[in-house]
This record gives structure tokens, C-alpha cells and sequence, in this order.
């Protein structure tokens, strides 16, 4: 990231947590010193653990596969991260923000939510594969996502896009039938933004 964006590279502190350590790697700047926000560490953490594995996904399959024919590490685990950027699986997050953006009010969203079950759109950010009713991380996530917004003073309207489409699609009877509950994608996305993490870096 701090080569995209044409800083030098910041290099760890010992004194620091793991979750500190990389938020201060991404943000600080050589000319200021960086104080890691209590909230924001927090919320990091708890995007790594209610992302990291949970049975066979997609990206935890592909580095079993790719090191069960005795690669080296990196090349296994590169292989995964591949897999993670698909919109499918790690890329997900950043296509419910896409939509979210699409849709753009809330006065948009009947006509969104009826295109959905016409076929013309796709709902980001519900359903789940292994979560067949509804996504526990997404109830966290979504706690997560409001003390961010609190604490950096942010009144994001993609926020309110987001919460009128989760009450929507909760009380639609074409939703509830399908299971299509709110994942924690719907949420990480506004959180990580809100964080100041480009989108492309979502996955």
C-alpha cells in the first residue's frame, strides 16, 4: 500500500500489537508520530478474526491443494490469496459497497429490491454458503461498523442505505424464503472505507 501511494515504508514497533503494529504500518507517516485509536485497533481485530478460516472456503481449499503437491509456502499461500480476490469469496465485501453505492438513497431501494427478484440485480451481502440462516459475524460486524462511524464522526449515507435494505430484505417475505439474511460483508465494507482502506484493498 505505501508504495502505491508513493510513501516510504514504515517499519514495525515491538511495543505494539500485531493489530497496532499494522494499522501504523499503513497510516503513520516518517514526519509524525502515529497514535494507534483504542476503536479502530479494535475493529481490525475483529475484521481479522470473524474473516480468517472457517471450514473448507474456497481460499483455504486452494492452499491445501496447491501445497498438497509439496510447493513451498509462499507459493501456496499466494495461490489462496488469488483465490480470495474473486467477488465470490474475499472480494465480496467490496461488491455490497459497490452496490450499496449503486443504489445511492434510500428512496432507491423498492425499485432495487424488486429488480432483485425480476433477476436484473444481484444482492451483495446476504446469504452464505455455510451460514444457512443468519450470519452470526454480521451481528458484530455490524456493532463494529456503527462505534467506527461514532468515533471518527463520519455520517456515511451509505450507512443508511445499508440499514434500510437489511430492514427490507428482513420483512420481504422473497428474502426470508431464500434465507438471504445480512453476511458480514454487508458491513465490512462501509467499516473498512470509513477506516480509510482503498476499496481495491478490501481483499
Amino acid at each position: 500500500y505505501k508504495y502505491t501511494v508513493g510513501q516510504p515504508y514504515v517499519y514495525p514497533k515491538n511495543s505494539l500489537s500485531y493489530t497496532s503494529n499494522f494499522m501504523r504500518m499503513m497510516f503513520a507517516t516518517p514526519c509524525e508520530e502515529f497514535e494507534p485509536n483504542d476503536v479502530l485497533v479494535r475493529a481490525m481485530d475483529r475484521i481479522f478474526i470473524l474473516h480468517a478460516d472457517h471450514e473448507q472456503n474456497a481460499s483455504t481449499s486452494t492452499v491445501r491443494l496447491c501445497g498438497s503437491s509439496g510447493t513451498n509456502p509462499f507459493a501456496a499461500i499466494a495461490a489462496g490469496v488469488a483465490c480470495l480476490w474473486g467477488p465470490a469469496h474475499g472480494g465480496a465485501n467490496e461488491a455490497a459497497l459497490n452496490m450499496l453505492k449503486e443504489i445511492g438513497s434510500v428512496e432507491n431501494i423498492p425499485a432495487f429490491v424488486q429488480g432483485v427478484k425480476d433477476k436484473k440485480y444481484k444482492l451483495m451481502g446476504f446469504g452464505h454458503r455455510v451460514y444457512k440462516n443468519f450470519d452470526p459475524r454480521a451481528k458484530v460486524m455490524q456493532k463494529t461498523c456503527y462505534e467506527v462511524l461514532e468515533q471518527l464522526g463520519i455520517n456515511d449515507p451509505l450507512l443508511h442505505v445499508a440499514m434500510e435494505l437489511e430492514k427490507v430484505a428482513l420483512s420481504d417475505q422473497y428474502f426470508i424464503d431464500r434465507k438471504l439474511y445480512p453476511n458480514i460483508d454487508f458491513y465490512s465494507g462501509i467499516t473498512l472505507r470509513a477506516m480509510g482502506f482503498p476499496t481495491n484493498m478490501f481483499t
